[in-house]
Parts: C-alpha cells; sequence; structure tokens
C-alpha cells in the first residue's frame, strides 16, 4: 500500500520518507518529545533509524508514515503512521504521533486525525481504527477520547522502555458503525 498524501486548509500529510526526514531533527531533539514512547528519536542518529523502521514496515504493507507539514506556520511539525495494517481483518492502528511543542494545542492534531480517520474508513473501508497510549499519557488518551475513541482495555506490564520502565498500554478504537456520527458531531466542520 502506498503512503498517500492527505491534506486539508491546516495540515498536509506527506510520505516521509529519507529525503525528506532531516527537516525534522531539530523538533526530534526537543527534551521529553517522546516520553512515553518506546522510540528514541532525540539524536539525529537515533531519527535516522526511527524512519528506516518506519519505512521497512511501510514496504512490507504494515505502516503508511507521514510527515506533517503546518499549513498554517508553513514548516514541518513532526510525524504520524497507520500502523499495525491488518488488511484481512481491516484494522489498522493510528499512532507514532509526535509534534514539537508549539504545534500542541493549536488544532493541528485534530485536522491531523480527522484526515487519517476519513481516509481509513471512507476509502481504504477498513472497519476498526485503534489507538494504543501509555498509560500514564494523560494528555494522549484525553485527545484521542476527544475524538470519540472508546477504551477497549489496558493491557498490563505491556511495553519495555527505553529506560527500563514496564508500561501498560490503553486500548482505544473507533469503529465504522461510529464514523458518521462522529465525523458529523466532533468533525462537523472539518
Amino acid at each position: 500500500m502506498k503512503t498517500p498524501i492527505l491534506e486539508n486548509n491546516r495540515v498536509k500529510l506527506l510520505p516521509l520518507s529519507l529525503e525528506n526526514y532531516t527537516q525534522l531533527i531539530d523538533i526530534a531533539k526537543q527534551d521529553k518529545l517522546v516520553q512515553y514512547s518506546p522510540s528514541k528519536i532525540d539524536s539525529p542518529q537515533d531519527l535516522e533509524i526511527y524512519v528506516k523502521t518506519a519505512l521497512e514496515r511501510a514496504e512490507a504493507n504494515k505502516a503508511m508514515p507521514f510527515i506533517i507539514f503546518d499549513k498554517e506556520k508553513q514548516t514541518y511539525a513532526g510525524c504520524t503512521r497507520y500502523g499495525f495494517i491488518n488488511t484481512a481483518n481491516k484494522v489498522l492502528y493510528i499512532g507514532w504521533t509526535w509534534i514539537g511543542r508549539e504545534f500542541q494545542s493549536t488544532g493541528l492534531n485534530m485536522n491531523m486525525k480527522f484526515l487519517m480517520l476519513r481516509y481509513a474508513f471512507e476509502t481504504l473501508k477498513f472497519d476498526k481504527v485503534g489507538f494504543t497510549i501509555d498509560e500514564r499519557n494523560i494528555r494522549s488518551r484525553k485527545a484521542v477520547e476527544k475524538i470519540g475513541g472508546t477504551l477497549e482495555g489496558i493491557l498490563r506490564n505491556d511495553v519495555l522502555m527505553p529506560d527500563g520502565f514496564k508500561r501498560s498500554t490503553c486500548c482505544y478504537s473507533i469503529l465504522i458503525e461510529e464514523w458518521d456520527t462522529i465525523k458529523t458531531t466532533i468533525f462537523k466542520g472539518f
């Protein structure tokens, strides 16, 4: 599956590549930007490994990684992706999202999620979109709940973090049956 370009008036999601990821080096260096993620991105070398891993998953049709361009600020803001793509069961996950602090709480994330949900449900015709979030990451959990995500459960001591901590993972989802209501209420006007 080829990573599409998704765009509205506020944001443009472009395929992440070895040619464009260097636009994110300074953002990736921000302190504790991905503190709740098992990924390391804070050095140019770590970011390159992160991107290569995402591109390998894309080659295997298991991911679609995006670089985020904020059209309002006219600059790159971070990255996100579809992952754990399971075409047989029509399920995928949205995540691996990080944006610089200067882009947080600006509406950028809502615009990204709308585009990604709409594409997953209306173009790819998937039945379920999932989100996995560190139990301690209250901000991200609230953001997913705000867009209509339902908490399905918590996987206890599920992921080993780089600092040795064993995190518990909250599993959220949105079902195709819920999409029309979410689109016309939560994303009204998008």
